[in-house]
């Protein structure tokens, strides 16, 4: 089976990554193609998530059946992934500067909630060209369209929109906070996910 390869990257790989991709591995569970995992840059290798994020990844529903463990970021997982998220811009130009040409599929998360937001007809002419069966290929036409919004899309109202407040060693309300940005934004990129896998 041709899989859909989704990695989420942040520092430690113990608050913000694991919780970005339980939720995504949830809301995409009925696509087996669909592969789910995360990575650190600076990773505390073998942790498992923070208490505090275990606790907001089950009230917001997250895929926790995979026992977590972090594990430390590394070109190949870059090259076997067909989409990285990662969690801050600081993220993002630590993956880009490891693998140059991934850079067209890596996105914060919250940047990808917004180039993924307000999709015309046009932008989705080519993933509905595709085989409805063929969700791995509609996925990828997604990624690309994201890529391609990039310069055309409103920008945010400042550069910070588009990170994730890191919580590590902060408060349950710097956890919270961090929940507040991560969780919309995903739950935004899986509604376009749904949508671009029904497009008739």
């Amino acid at each position: 089976m041709v899989t859909f390869s989704i990695l989420t990257v942040c520092t430690g790989n113990i608050c913000r990554s694991p919780l970005a991709a339980q939720l995504l591995r949830a809301g995409t569970s009925q696509w087996p193609e669909v592969v789910v995992s995360s990575a650190g840059t600076g990773a505390l290798i073998g942790a498992p998530m923070t208490d505090q994020m275990q606790v907001l990844a089950r009230e917001f529903g997250a895929d926790q059946t995979v026992v977590h463990a972090a594990r430390a970021l590394t070109a190949e997982h870059l090259r076997d992934a067909d989409l990285v998220i990662a969690l801050s811009r600081e993220h993002r130009r630590t993956i880009v500067e490891l693998l140059p040409r991934g850079a067209r599929h890596t996105f914060t998360l919250r940047e990808l909630a917004r180039l993924l937001t307000g999709l015309t007809g046009e932008d989705l002419a080519d993933i509905a060209a595709i085989d409805a069966s063929d969700i791995t290929g509609r996925l990828r036409e997604l990624v690309d369209v994201a890529a391609s919004r990039r310069g055309v899309a409103p920008p945010p109202e400042s550069p910070d929109d588009d990170d994730v407040v890191d919580p590590y060693r902060q408060s349950d309300d710097v956890y919270r906070q961090s929940a507040d940005q991560l969780v919309p934004a995903v739950t935004t990129v899986l509604a376009q996910f749904a949508a671009a896998a029904v497009l008739p």
